[in-house]
């Protein structure tokens, strides 16, 4: 079993990938959830996860509001992607468990310095200002990491926010770097994977037919969700970004990965942001980063049907639909 803290901005994709994870305790023990300003505002994205951890009916698992905005730069979001809500899709609530004590960053820190060395794996899927600032504050926690497994970047697709930079990579470059550059292992899914994943009506089908209120919220949420990129890409349904993150940690056998070096803008007014891939190893620099590239999207939604379904039937309550 994997012990893990993850680092979220809900978002629908967001929201999925907690879902799974809440519903794979015999392979992952989620030791806390730190929310990030991202998709939208701090405000809304750490009430996202209280409100899937809810909806999941583990109101048991802590969830800490983390830095409000990038280390250096004004905070973009993407309400035009998201919604308003950050999940729009379903109808939000106040969720019943509040937020935990503490910031966000503090419980990393403290969570890792009280672990073991090579104990534990951070799941970030939004902006890397949380992970990054605990490295800052405290480099001693770098030798507990065991692997960093993080969503973000972009090779051969360019950029899905800017003509060179995906969302979370641009809105915190430099949190980017620091992360990238700490010296623990990562795995870092890309748009060249992550839109190899499309929620086609096809794939959504069994998830639809599928009893009880967590994986109809998820058709919900991912109905809203196409309706942007399949406009946007001409594209029969919109990419599942952040839960390939989950997915590698429950079924690696799923992807085609390969170390790189992975190193990122943080200077050009035109590419800031941009994710410089050494796929085919044409520089010295190190080899920093296992680079997912190809993914069996079919087995990846097997086994997110598969998940969705062990949540027991329950109707939706507390305003949730």
């Amino acid at each position: 079993m994997r012990r893990i803290i993850m680092d979220c901005d809900p978002g629908q994709d967001d929201a999925v990938s907690l879902l799974m994870a809440l519903a794979s305790p015999e392979d992952l023990q989620i030791l806390g959830i730190t929310a990030v300003a991202g998709n939208v505002g701090l405000e809304r994205t750490e009430r996202n996860a209280r409100m899937i951890c809810q909806l999941a009916g583990r109101g048991d698992v802590p969830v800490y509001a983390g830095c409000d905005r990038p280390l250096m730069r004004p905070l973009i979001t993407a309400e035009n992607v998201h919604g308003q809500t950050g999940i729009d899709g379903i109808d939000v609530f106040d969720p019943t468990a509040p937020l935990a004590d503490g910031h966000g960053v503090d419980f990393i820190i403290e969570t890792l310095l009280a672990a073991e060395d090579d104990s534990i794996t951070l799941v970030p899927s939004g902006p890397l200002t949380n992970l990054a600032l605990a490295m800052m504050r405290a480099p001693d926690i770098l030798p507990k990491i065991h692997e960093i497994v993080a969503m973000g970047g972009a090779m051969r697709e360019g950029g899905n926010f800017s003509p060179s930079a995906e969302f979370n990579i641009l809105v915190d470059p430099e949190a980017a770097k620091i992360v990238f550059d700490c010296g623990r292992p990562i795995t870092l899914a890309g748009l060249d994977v992550t839109h190899k994943v499309l929620a086609t009506k096809e794939r959504l089908a069994p998830i639809k037919a599928l009893d009880g209120a967590v994986p109809q919220a998820v058709y919900n949420m991912l109905a809203f969700f196409n309706r942007f990129d399949t406009q946007k890409y001409g594209s029969g349904g919109a990419p599942l970004h952040d839960p390939c993150t989950i997915a590698w940690l429950l079924k690696p056998e799923l992807f085609q990965s390969k170390l790189c070096n992975v190193s990122v803008e943080t200077h050009s007014a035109l590419t800031l942001g941009h994710t410089a891939v050494d796929f085919w190893a044409v520089t010295d620099r190190p080899k920093n980063v296992r680079w997912l590239y190809d993914v069996d999207a079919d087995g990846f939604f097997a086994l997110l049907t598969e998940r969705l379904a062990r949540f027991p039937f329950e109707e939706m309550g507390d305003g949730q639909g």
